[in-house]
């Protein structure tokens, strides 16, 4: 029986999430994202030296901070410098449902000049997502015909 290079259910690149309490942060991915719990590995101190996630059909993987291994939150380094994108089938409830479980809207739901519907929301953690339902399938000139007309509608800066 020969081994899979990349393990059953996950993809070429899996998010790694470093957070502060992640067991809050494994309660609150659930009712804001739906994701199902994969397994949870935790020190002898009870933090959580690794845990996986399932949203829709991705893998997420997650840890609490240990600054002693250079592992820190955006909460502790200032920013988060990625986000995460999930494409699912109504953006509208899914939104509304991570809103409820404490997510901070960042950009409200809209319909977007590259054929998605689409918002960005900032969870408790620290961490960027946006949420997207793809509505429209564009040519590249029709994306950038878009672009320019959304890119003219913006408000002038002073």
């Amino acid at each position: 029986m020969s081994v899979k290079a990349i393990p059953e259910g996950y993809h070429s690149i899996t998010p790694f999430m470093t957070v502060r309490d992640a067991a809050r942060a494994i309660e609150f991915y659930k009712q804001a994202f739906g994701a199902v719990e994969k397994g949870v590995m935790k020190g002898p101190d009870g933090k959580v030296m690794h845990a996986e996630l399932r949203i829709g059909d991705s893998i997420v993987m997650l840890t609490d901070e240990f600054p002693e291994f250079g592992s820190l939150s955006p909460q502790t380094s200032g920013g988060a410098g990625m986000g995460l994108h999930i494409y699912v089938e109504d953006v509208d409830s899914a939104f509304e449902r991570a809103v409820k479980a404490g997510a901070k809207v960042e950009m409200p739901v809209s319909d977007m000049f590259w054929g998605d519907r689409y918002g960005k929301l900032s969870d408790p953690f620290g961490h960027k997502w946006s949420i997207a339902t793809h509505t429209a399938d564009l040519s590249s000139q029709q994306i950038e015909k878009a672009q320019e007309e959304f890119m003219a509608n913006l408000p002038k800066s002073a």
